[in-house]
């Protein structure tokens, strides 16, 4: 007895706050119904949201390993980090979390768990318990009373109600902003985006991942001008990701000489993001920018970033020989892990977007439940902000005629070596690419 009480006491000090944890199993499967009965009558939101990864926020693959083969294992090794069995599921599956379903079944084993962050949770939300909204502080009452935008809504199934929250970015926080039990701030999307010009103009989240048009909410509904999709398109969409950044090349001279060098800037802007580039789990999302000189055979050559000199930039720059994240090996018992490549397959001399995060021990980590520090540098690109990056390439004594100057821009959710160490399908890691441009020249 005295075991399991010092077990609970060491899960709830380690989670934000006692009133959160009090959330965990004040509520039962059953008072809440399942996605495909809202869908009888929300048919093409149904069917929107069936197909978004809020619907596989519990299911999805990197999340089961990252959950069952890293953060469950390690808050039973550590008391530190004790609530993150809990912690992690909160968000991406609230129903399992607030039935005290902990820690849920896998998924194959296809239990409630697997419905993620369904309708039942967006629409039973009363609000938030935090001023600021952070770690899973939503308030929620199951029942038949269901909240959103709408004060003229009418449902011949369910009571309605117009709720002034679900307008509002701090909606999207309740779980898109996060602290680590060292009181790192793993993820700030809600808060980038207060800091930021969207917040001032009065564009939130919704605008943005919830875009509207003309159709109606349910079967029977009012034909409306407004009706917000429900596809919660973010940076797993490559339509998203498309030109997401605008990319370009400047000053490279029309002809240069052989054995030369010749130098230009590539200018990246963030003109359609409310936040950085790249937001959210940011310990693990890299966007960068190759740069290639190409010949008039197509040789390849590459071409690195040339160095600012800031704090922290070794770990914006590609470089094959760099290791990270010793910590897997540790929770993983696997004996002399050495760390996997921490920049997975991106080329030498890459310029990479991030903000790293790093464990107790000093070591760049991908467990942001284990993030102690992420302040030495956050190199990400800022809402409207143009970010310019050098370079200088000597062309070789003996290449003649046209050579093309190539930038492609790509993202990843997780590093290649992340991936491809736990097996998981490649679309989990694949690079994705956001832009490119290239400029040619005359090489005499």
């Amino acid at each position: 007895m005295l075991r399991k009480l010092a077990i609970l006491t060491a899960l709830l000090l380690a989670l934000p706050c006692a009133a959160f944890a009090a959330k965990m199993g004040c509520c039962k499967y059953a008072d809440f119904k399942e996605p495909k009965k809202c869908g009888m009558c929300h048919r093409q939101i149904y069917k929107e949201w069936k197909d978004t990864l809020m619907s596989k926020s519990y299911t999805h693959e990197w999340d089961q390993v990252e959950y069952f083969k890293l953060a469950l294992p390690h808050s039973q090794k550590l008391e530190k980090v004790a609530g993150v069995k809990a912690g992690c599921i909160a968000c991406h599956s609230p129903l399992a979390f607030l039935s005290g379903d902990i820690p849920p079944k896998p998924a194959h084993q296809d239990t409630r768990a697997n419905e993620g962050v369904s309708c039942e949770v967006c629409h039973n939300i009363t609000g938030t318990s935090e001023k600021v909204p952070f770690n899973f502080s939503f308030n929620i009452e199951p029942g038949n009373l269901k909240r959103g935008p709408r004060k003229d809504a009418v449902s011949p199934m369910h009571k309605t109600a117009y709720s002034e929250f679900h307008k509002s970015a701090e909606m999207c926080a309740t779980c898109h902003d996060e602290q680590s039990p060292y009181g790192a701030w793993v993820k700030a999307t809600y808060r980038e985006w207060k800091e930021g010009p969207y917040a001032k103009e009065g564009r939130v989240c919704q605008d943005c991942h919830m875009p509207k048009a003309p159709g109606k909410s349910a079967g029977g509904g009012k034909e409306r001008k407004d009706v917000a999709h429900h596809t919660f398109l973010g940076s797993h969409s490559a339509t998203q990701l498309a030109g997401a950044v605008d990319l370009k090349i400047e000053g490279a001279p029309g002809e240069a000489k052989a054995g030369e060098a010749v130098k230009f800037q590539a200018k990246l802007f963030n003109g359609k993001a409310g936040h950085p580039i790249p937001s959210g789990s940011t310990e693990e999302r890299m966007l960068w920018l190759e740069v290639w000189a190409v010949d008039a055979n197509g040789k390849k050559y590459p071409v690195p970033v040339s160095k600012k000199g800031f704090k922290g930039e070794e770990y914006t720059i590609a470089d094959s020989s760099a290791m990270a994240y010793q910590a897997i090996g540790e929770i993983m018992e696997i004996k002399d892990f050495k760390g996997l490549k921490r920049d997975g397959n991106v080329p030498d001399g890459a310029r990479i977007f991030r903000h790293p995060f790093f464990d107790p021990k000093g070591r760049m980590t991908i467990c942001q439940w284990y993030t102690k520090d992420n302040t030495l540098v956050d190199y990400r690109i800022k809402p409207k902000e143009t970010v310019t990056e050098d370079y200088s390439w000597t062309i070789p004594a003996d290449l003649k005629g046209k050579l093309t100057i190539k930038a492609n821009l790509y993202y990843s959710q997780i590093p290649s070596s992340v991936g491809e160490f736990f097996k998981l399908p490649e679309s989990e890691y694949a690079p994705i690419l956001v832009n490119s441009t290239e400029i040619n020249l005359n090489v005499r």
